[in-house]
């Protein structure tokens, strides 16, 4: 028998930590998770998936209307915004409780309650037992940042907005990236009037070019709002409750709620790293190898605490891998190379792989395949919103190194022709495949 208490305690139970403690215990593990909020992380509970219902919500708005078009007597319809918020934080609850029962039908021990580091080898629960572990990990994932700026406790995160009493008639969303985009699509959609505040001059950066022109040519024709470049001053609460956001240049905007998507913190604040000597860059993210060890030996993490890539698949495989490795035999490390990622945006976009930006710097001589076409739903509904399908090739071996698109269902396409991208396949090979007619997918092997 070991000398410690555990052979592993996880402080975090989202989708790396639950994903560690799992496997770690079918390796034969005993294991220990501490989780003071909920069970499973910010995904689950107040990130991708109640995010994800309020979008196929959101949906329902065009997609009564094009109803019409297609033959179906469709009323006028109402939006009642506390049915779904609740039906959505039910189903929260039902996933919670699946999270739950996978850690105790792996007999792992669960300390509803905070903890904190106390050495290579301790941790100190919030009641104040202390507990030792042969190995400890870290995966308390990201917390949202708020600007600092006046007035800025009247804004509220993607932490709070999934609980709002009503849908606000009139939102400003600070922020330029995956989250300020697609809650001003789900917004837009529950008829909210909405401001994207951006303190720079680009959307989604790290997406391609001509992919974000078009989500911000789209969303401007539906009636989303946009300020760049603004240089954002306090926020002022007035007598009705109401909130007026002033600049330094411009007209100040009054709204009713104002959410802040500025970005995602590391959640190290107090865990007690220092006592064991964690090392942390410069941007208080947790430093580990490729094995997800820190600099204490004993002491690993995973997951948007690392800040290496914030998806939760790759925290799920992160934890996967660090359990084979430290108690399955088996080492492994993550791959990062062509992971897949989306904007779930109102339409969607999907991408994999080298941006023609960044081809052009690494590559040299690259060519472009597009498809700018407008999907046959959208022709009969009488809808102008066009597609738009990316490929980016090596020209010199002709292999596909990137895919982007943005349309109906981008990404349960783009996840397929990823592994496309991810095996090295060439563009004759895209081309020799027979196109599954008629589909939006099969723009992929008619690109020209």
């Amino acid at each position: 028998m070991s000398d410690y208490d555990f052979d592993l305690f996880v402080i975090g139970a989202g989708s790396g930590g639950v994903r560690a403690a799992r496997v770690a215990a079918a390796h034969g593990a005993r294991v220990a998770v501490a989780e003071e909020y909920r069970v499973g992380g910010t995904c689950v509970i107040r990130g991708c998936v109640p995010k994800k219902l309020l979008i196929y919500g959101a949906h329902f708005a065009e997609d009564l209307k094009d109803a019409r078009r297609f033959g179906w007597r469709v009323p006028d319809c109402d939006f009642d915004w506390p049915a779904l918020r609740d039906n959505v934080l039910a189903d929260v609850d039902r996933l919670e409780g699946l999270y739950r029962n996978t850690l105790d039908s792996h007999k792992v021990t669960l300390f509803a309650e905070r903890a904190t580091v106390t050495g290579p080898h301790g941790v100190k629960l919030a009641s104040g037992r202390e507990i030792t572990a042969k190995v400890i990990l870290i995966a308390t994932g990201a917390w949202p940042m708020v600007p600092e700026m006046e007035g800025a406790e009247h804004g509220i995160t993607s932490n709070e907005v999934f609980h709002l009493d009503q849908c606000p008639k009139r939102i400003v969303i600070v922020g330029g990236g995956y989250i300020a985009n697609e809650f001003a699509g789900i917004f837009h959609q529950f008829g909210s009037h909405v401001t994207i505040v951006n303190r720079s001059a680009a959307l989604l950066r790290g997406y391609d070019e001509q992919i974000r022109d078009r989500l911000l040519q789209i969303s401007m024709t539906k009636g989303i709002q946009f300020r760049f470049n603004a240089a954002m001053e306090r926020i002022e609460k007035q007598e009705d409750g109401s909130l007026t956001m002033h600049f330094a240049h411009g007209d100040p905007i009054g709204c009713d709620i104002v959410l802040f998507a500025t970005g995602r913190k590391p959640n190290v604040a107090g865990l007690g790293l220092e006592s064991a000597g964690v090392a942390l860059d410069d941007k208080g993210a947790i430093r580990v190898d490729a094995h997800n060890r820190t600099s204490c030996e004993s002491i690993y993490a995973v997951g948007d605490v690392t800040d290496r890539v914030q998806l939760t698949p790759v925290a799920i495989r992160e934890g996967h891998a660090f359990a084979d490795t430290v108690f399955g035999g088996n080492p492994r490390t993550v791959d990062y190379d062509c992971i897949p990622s989306a904007v779930f945006s109102h339409p969607p976009l999907a991408a994999v792989g080298m941006t023609e930006a960044q081809a052009r710097n690494k590559l040299g001589t690259v060519k472009i395949y597009t498809s700018d076409f407008r999907p046959m739903k959208n022709v009969l509904a009488g809808r102008e919103e066009r597609a738009l399908y990316k490929m980016v090739v090596n020209a010199t071996t002709d292999r596909v190194v990137g895919l982007h698109m943005i349309g109906p269902d981008a990404p349960e396409i783009l996840q397929a022709a990823a592994i496309a991208v991810k095996a090295g396949l060439t563009k004759q090979q895209f081309d020799d495949t027979v196109a599954l007619h008629p589909s939006m997918a099969e723009e992929l092997v008619l690109l020209k």
